[in-house]
């Protein structure tokens, strides 16, 4: 009996002092955040060289609109930054195109203009209405009163555009299941403009009721 107890002592010393294995167990622990973070980090480095290709193929192609005949190659400057972009996107991303023109810079980002008879309006509270007898000046003429003036296209003569690229495609690395992070990423990419004077700016001013 003591002999047996004695053995089962010497045993638990040498289990006790035997460290093989301890790595393993050591890397069960650090090893799934040790993916996690080269994992964000792929992602990040793909998503920030991606947002650099965008801008640079939007730098390009704002400098080919303002050529005289860029309204007949709005097409082929289109397809030439999606074809750019599309080199560095996964599967399954979608491009899309928002050109906005104005009268001047100044312009880009305002609301339509708004004309009250009203003088409580003229502390601005930004709303068109028609029941205190107001007016607005339908700068993109639509018909309709908008927070931002910009005429879908872009424009004529002298006009200042607002070129903008937004682009949505589903993430590369599955680093979004483990985090929280949405599906897809979405990036943006401006520049401004002015279309050369080949000829007179519309200057068409044309008001309307507020509804």
């Amino acid at each position: 009996m003591i002999r047996r107890l004695s053995s089962a002592r010497a045993a638990l010393r040498r289990l006790n002092a035997d460290s093989s294995g301890a790595t393993l167990v050591e890397f069960a622990f650090v090893g799934p955040v040790l993916i996690l973070m080269i994992l964000g980090l792929f992602d990040i480095a793909h998503t920030q060289y991606t947002s650099s290709v965008l801008h640079g193929a939007m730098q390009k192609a704002g400098r080919d609109l303002t050529l005289e005949n860029a309204n007949g190659r709005q097409a082929a400057i289109d397809t030439r930054v999606r074809q750019q972009i599309e080199t560095v996107m996964p599967s399954g991303a979608q491009v899309d195109f928002i050109k906005l023109s104005h009268a001047d810079f100044a312009d880009i980002g305002e609301p339509e203009d708004i004309l009250g008879d009203d003088p409580s309006n003229a502390a601005g509270n930004g709303v068109c209405e028609g029941a205190k007898n107001e007016r607005y000046i339908d700068a993109n003429n639509n018909g309709r009163w908008d927070a931002d003036r910009g005429k879908t296209g872009i424009g004529g003569a002298r006009d200042a555009v607002l070129f903008t690229a937004r682009v949505t495609y589903p993430r590369m690395f599955p680093l979004f299941t483990m985090t929280g992070m949405p599906r897809n990423v979405t990036l943006e990419a401006s520049t401004v403009l002015r279309n050369q004077p080949f000829d007179e700016q519309d200057k068409t001013r044309i008001e309307r009721n507020c509804p």
